[in-house]
């Protein structure tokens, strides 16, 4: 793979932009979970709905922004002068950790037999969460190298402790992948997107073929009686490949919008993208409908439509226009993604281990509830901001 002298070797603040905006929705969209009486437009719609609200989006999104981000991870690794067997071995260790904490996470959950486990599923859970920070922080420089080496084994060591710590509601010790947790499925679905972006050099007609056959995969998947849906390795592989058609999306605007010198004031390239992925899912619709929970092909290609508009606007708001002064409120969170989604968990745990009560029932329903959520996403902002400042970032 050849290093691309463009705008892969710029910031791009509207990733940033579009990354921080999501972020921050997901924030309050999980807090809002355990909220009582609110519309059903604030949160996912059951399965059997045909339907999607903003919430359906949020997951589609991030993983979104994920295949914008791969073409400048790539480039910028073989500008440092990365080996090929550094940039596989990097992919590998990014996508196994992201699925080792998405277990973990899930595990925190449910199917557990609180009464057979030495620790309480709570402290369990809070050390589940906390454990990844200490591994994947990424330490400054002049910081001392037998502490962050403690620090790190120190809390592998724990995380595999707590593995045989845990006892399921079968009786049978250690944990095990009931669903791979949202870190995890996007583990899952970048490694797969990553491995055929390196295999064919990372080409734009090769990744639209990619999409059509995730697509394909998705639609036979939920397909009764197809060969996939027969075989549990073909599934599992197409389950996975339903996110990666997501990711997959991102890459193809991210090659369209910047793996050219084209004049941006008006890319039809990627508005004919757009309208396309809104296209395939108005088509699969009647067969298939609409739906987060099972991941239908007229969810993801849906959502990419969404996500590419707002991307698009925010490229000319931000990068046309220099419209960037309202972005600071967000970009905390742009700037430590993986830190921000585990911290809220961290809180949780903590509170439940301990028995805090911070927050009365008064606000876990209704209008109030969605007041709460609204200023736990905005205090979480100004967390990250002080994490930033003192160098809590975690890196994959």
């Amino acid at each position: 793979m050849k290093i691309k002298e463009n705008l892969y070797n710029q910031r791009i603040v509207s990733i940033d932009a579009l990354r921080g905006i999501t972020i921050f929705i997901m924030i309050f969209v999980n807090e809002l979970a355990s909220v009582k009486n609110v519309p059903q437009w604030m949160k996912h719609m059951p399965a059997e709905a045909d339907a999607m609200t903003f919430v359906d989006v949020v997951f589609p999104a991030f993983l979104f922004i994920v295949g914008m981000s791969i073409p400048f991870a790539f480039n910028t690794r073989l500008i440092k002068g990365d080996s090929p067997k550094t940039i596989w071995a990097h992919t590998l260790k990014r996508a196994l950790a992201l699925i080792i904490i998405g277990v973990f996470m899930v595990n925190a959950e449910y199917g557990y037999d609180a009464a057979k486990m030495l620790i309480t599923p709570a402290f369990w859970g809070l050390l589940a969460y906390a454990m990844p920070i200490p591994i994947w922080n990424k330490y400054p420089k002049d910081f001392s190298i037998w502490l962050k080496y403690t620090l790190q084994y120190g809390g592998m060591l724990v995380l595999i402790a707590l593995y045989f710590l845990y006892v399921q509601d079968t009786g049978e010790i250690g944990m095990t992948p009931k669903w791979w947790g949202i870190l995890g499925l996007i583990g899952w679905a970048y490694f797969f997107t990553v491995v055929y972006y390196w295999l064919v050099c990372g080409k734009l007609w090769a990744m639209i073929v990619f999409l059509i056959v995730c697509v394909t995969a998705n639609a036979f998947n939920l397909t009764e009686g197809s060969i996939i849906k027969q075989s549990s390795w073909a599934s599992f592989i197409a389950g996975h490949l339903t996110h990666a058609s997501l990711i997959t999306t991102g890459v193809i605007i991210s090659l369209l919008f910047f793996d050219r010198k084209i004049a941006l004031k008006i890319n039809w390239a990627v508005i004919g993208f757009a309208v396309l992925f809104f296209i395939i899912g108005y088509l699969l619709r009647p067969y298939y409908g609409i739906s987060k929970i099972k991941g239908t092909p007229s969810w993801t290609m849906f959502s990419a439509t969404i996500c590419t508009v707002l991307f698009y606007f925010l490229y000319w708001l931000m990068e046309i226009k220099k419209q960037t002064k309202w972005s600071e409120f967000i970009m905390p969170a742009a700037a430590n993604p993986l830190l921000i989604y585990i911290l809220p968990g961290v809180i949780y745990y903590f509170n439940l281990a301990f028995k805090i009560e911070i927050i009365p029932e008064y606000f876990r329903e209704g209008l109030p509830g969605i007041i709460w959520s609204l200023v736990f996403s905005t205090i979480m902002l100004f967390v990250m901001k002080i994490c930033n400042k003192y160098k809590i970032q975690l890196h994959l």
